[in-house]
């Protein structure tokens, strides 16, 4: 129970900073952050200890095709939505458009 009371702290702590970061003036540090992968990092320690290397292995491959299949169309139109939609409907188009895809993406993945 301590390393998911852990593992929440560390999220928490984490998008706390990205926010602040990029607020305060200090984008690098701020985009560096999101990009750190805490997440996964986290995660595969936890599944390594219980369902050792080869799940941790499995299980990065389904993130890294999901990536690509999921995660770059949701960040794609973020982009090019937030402009013309404003921030808030682009990222519920965007969570939309993920949804879909990553719902697609799981029925399909073999793996």
């Amino acid at each position: 129970m301590i390393d998911y009371i852990f593992a929440f702290f560390v999220g928490g702590i984490v998008t706390a900073s990205i926010t602040y970061f990029e607020i305060a003036g200090h984008p690098l540090i701020s985009r560096m952050a999101a990009l750190f992968p805490v997440f996964t990092w986290l995660s595969y320690i936890f599944i390594g200890h219980i369902e050792g290397a080869e799940a941790v292995s499995k299980h990065s491959l389904y993130v890294l095709l999901g990536t690509i299949f999921c995660w770059i169309p949701y960040m794609l139109v973020i982009h090019f939505a937030a402009p013309r939609l404003g921030t808030g409907k682009a990222i519920l188009l965007a969570l939309v458009v993920f949804t879909i895809l990553a719902l697609i993406f799981i029925k399909v993945y073999k793996g």
